[in-house]
């Protein structure tokens, strides 16, 4: 079984039930089979055979679902690419994927004329809806009259995509994915949240994030149910589609969380709404209580795992909300997950340890990379670099990246457990922890908040109240103010920029 079986088993099964909703445009599943098959005999005329790679530079919309499943049909590799990047990055990801042709929004096509003439070999590109540049193909000219199946022999075991790392720390790394594991991925998920041809999945995250990705429209369609996909994320827009729509279901990150409290909760219907997921970067509790309380259920599902395992890792139900919050949780499905010391031996309840991953929805390699790959994949274990602690009963909790662990006059200091601490007070909307040069401890406690609209805060007044529920070496030296935290396209925090800004702020004594 391949990707696009999902598709074409609803299409035959539910030829009229809506499956996607993008603007005011409506598919059924046969509607949206067939509308694909049309672009995958497109691909086959430009010359495209199985195992090509092709990039798809594109936001959030309709012709993005039509070109990954057309992509799939025929065979090819899907490189779905951050439309964020500025040339000289898309440029690297496209020679390091071998890409043989971009599919690219019209809003992007300045910076595709700027990475063509960047590439040692020159590669097709297609825009959507229609072409400016000179030598640039129409998407829509891709499409053709046949709308049977490609007649292309797909194996499970096919390479299926290749999703890049963000890059926080040196160049981005394609992790490679055939059919099979991504429908493990599809499998597991499903089994979690159960979802139906019933549900609705509202779908504002990035599509070329592996959750937006493999979690959400692939699951979707798996199941047989909805999708109804936004260009970009406004919390006005997506709560009124989710009372026109009757959503019930909807994965987002603490931002689009806190920016949903930031709109009056009595202006929409949201008695659709069947559960909440989040995942992506961790989520404070006060913060899930808030959202639970908001949306007016306490049906929330956290997914706490990473691009390379598919993603997969680890996940807390509802019902462990009530007694685990602030938990990451027990190994998904198919899964696998430990906590283990440099040794890679498995550490006591309580002790700060690496975060691993094994199991069916991991990553094949990252491509053409095998150094790293070793690096990464140890025996089999997926080494995720995340600091985590593990208890009795074998919840697990994510406390800190091991490159954004503090070490102040030689003691420990997890991020985490100081945001999740001024998470909680009434004036402050978001914040974050990173660690400053510090003369006489090495390095220092510092905070970077948000606060809420027109609230003003003294420092003493923060300091008083994390000295309540922190120890004294946890508790914050420095408090900067930002209007907003710099994120990548999946949610987190990007910590190196902040502490590039505040870094040479360095405290003397």
């Amino acid at each position: 079984m391949d990707l696009t079986v999902p598709l074409m088993i609803h299409a035959h099964r539910t030829p009229k039930k809506v499956c996607l909703v993008y603007q005011e445009k409506e598919y059924t599943y046969q509607s949206l089979n067939e509308e694909v098959n049309r672009y995958a005999h497109g691909l086959l005329d430009h010359g495209i055979k199985k195992g090509d790679k092709i990039a798809v530079f594109m936001k959030n919309s309709d012709d993005f679902i039509i070109a990954a499943y057309a992509i799939w049909k025929v065979g090819g590799v899907l490189v779905p690419i951050n439309f964020r990047l500025t040339a000289n990055e898309l440029s690297y990801i496209l020679n390091q994927s071998d890409s043989v042709l971009m599919l690219a929004d019209a809003e992007l096509e300045d910076v595709c004329k700027e990475v063509i003439v960047q590439l040692p070999v020159s590669i097709p590109v297609a825009i959507t809806p229609t072409a400016r540049t000179e030598g640039f193909l129409s998407f829509h000219a891709l499409r053709t009259d046949t709308i049977a199946e490609t007649g292309v022999e797909l194996s499970p075991m096919d390479d299926a995509e290749i999703l890049y790392t963000s890059g926080t720390t040196g160049k981005p790394k394609g992790a490679l994915f055939d059919h099979h594991t991504v429908l493990n991925v599809n499998v597991a998920y499903n089994h979690i949240a159960r979802l139906n041809e019933e549900d609705c999945y509202l779908l504002v995250a990035p599509i070329f994030h592996s959750a937006a990705l493999n979690l959400v429209f692939l699951t979707t369609m798996f199941s047989g149910g909805t999708l109804v996909v936004h260009r970009d994320f406004h919390p006005v827009e997506a709560l009124k589609a989710i009372e026109r729509h009757k959503v019930t279901t909807f994965f987002g990150v603490a931002a689009m969380y806190n920016a949903f409290l930031q709109v009056p909760p009595k202006s929409f219907n949201l008695s659709s709404i069947r559960f909440c997921a989040y995942g992506a970067a961790p989520m404070s509790p006060a913060l899930i209580e808030k959202s639970m309380a908001y949306f007016g259920t306490d049906q929330f599902y956290n997914y706490c795992g990473l691009t390379e395992g598919g993603p997969g890792g680890i996940y807390l139900s509802p019902e462990q909300h009530k007694t685990n919050l602030g938990a990451g949780g027990k190994p998904m499905p198919f899964t696998n997950a430990r906590v283990v010391n440099e040794q890679m031996e498995d550490v006591s309840p309580g002790v700060v340890g690496e975060f691993i991953l094994r199991g069916a929805t991991m990553m094949k390699e990252y491509y053409k990379k095998p150094e790293e790959s070793r690096k990464t994949i140890v025996d089999g274990w997926l080494l995720t670099g995340d600091l985590a602690t593990i208890d009795e009963e074998g919840f697990i909790t994510i406390v800190d990246r091991k490159k954004d662990m503090i070490i102040s006059g030689g003691e420990n200091v997890y991020s985490v457990e100081v945001e999740q601490v001024l998470d909680g007070h009434s004036k402050i909307q978001e914040v974050t922890v990173i660690g400053v040069p510090d003369e006489h401890w090495g390095e220092s406690v510092a905070a970077v908040i948000v606060l809420k609209p027109d609230e003003v805060i003294d420092e003493q007044e923060l300091k008083d109240y994390c000295r309540k529920h922190l120890a004294g070496y946890k508790i914050p030296r420095q408090f900067f103010y930002v209007d907003q935290l710099p994120r990548n396209a999946s949610g987190k925090i990007l910590k190196y920029n902040l502490r590039e800004s505040f870094g040479t702020k360095v405290i003397n004594r």
